[in-house]
């Protein structure tokens, strides 16, 4: 007797692996940020007197700190490696799939530096009239001590949030979507919509330059079919402001 090992996969299948590596990663986030936004609107003085810190201590023991720290960027990492792990099952290599071998260095760093440019900049006017609204929450990029090992995490997390964010929210969500025959633009809207919503927590600043981006970095991998273009955009975004908001005069920023 014959037993089939495999089966085709359907596509009631793939919406319930979508929203599983969702639900386990950045749609959960999502999720928290809208309670987030709610608590923050409804707390006294509104939602301009209200902080959202991030890369925050998690001891006051420094090297317990530390550990908490790697730690979190380790297993923040596991849903990219198990979104690649499931893309496994389809033909081809997931990593050329994606866009996220080492073939194009060269290219990857230019793109990515021009599309850090591009967003960064107006990025940061937006923010500005946000705060002048009352719009955005009080924004604390790093909230770490003034330890040696202070800037190497910074650097870290900024790769762990951009690995995480552009793989799962560009490039196996697009993917996923495409094989579920949605169309291209409720695609790109989905994608920047999700990347929007876990953002909310900062604000609704925050929220309308992060859906901006998403529409243009998921228009970007739809013509390249390249994830890492992004990755290296969005660290350098994340790097340039956690180690900014570290190492310069906080008074520099005190229209955050």
């Amino acid at each position: 007797m014959t037993v089939e090992l495999t089966r085709p996969v359907s596509r009631r299948m793939l919406g319930t692996e979508t929203l599983l590596v969702l639900g386990l990663s950045l749609g959960q986030s999502a999720v928290y940020a809208t309670v987030s936004i709610i608590a923050k609107l409804t707390a006294e003085g509104g939602l301009s007197k209200q902080t959202a810190a991030l890369n925050t201590s998690a001891s006051t023991r420094p090297y317990l700190d530390l550990t908490y720290q790697l730690l979190g960027i380790v297993f923040a990492l596991l849903p990219v490696l198990l979104a690649v792990h499931l893309l496994a099952r389809d033909p081809g290599d997931p990593v050329r799939t994606l866009g996220l071998d080492g073939r194009r260095p060269g290219a990857d760093l230019a793109q990515g530096t021009g599309l850090a440019a591009l967003i960064g900049l107006p990025g940061l006017a937006l923010f500005w009239v946000a705060a002048q609204l009352g719009l955005n929450a009080t924004l604390v990029p790093a909230a770490l001590p003034d330890l040696w090992w202070t800037v190497p995490v910074l650097i870290l997390a900024a790769f762990q949030n951009s690995i995480l964010e552009e793989v799962i929210v560009v490039g196996y969500l697009m993917t996923r979507l495409r094989q579920l025959q949605w169309r291209l633009a409720a695609i790109v809207a989905t994608s920047a919509l999700l990347r929007a919503s876990y953002h909310l927590y900062q604000g609704f600043g925050a929220f309308v330059g992060n859906a901006v981006m998403g529409v243009v970095f998921s228009l970007f991998y739809l013509r390249t079919r390249r994830v890492m273009p992004l990755i290296v955009a969005h660290a350098l975004l994340d790097i340039v402001a956690f180690l900014g908001y570290a190492l310069l005069p906080k008074s520099w920023f005190t229209w955050l």
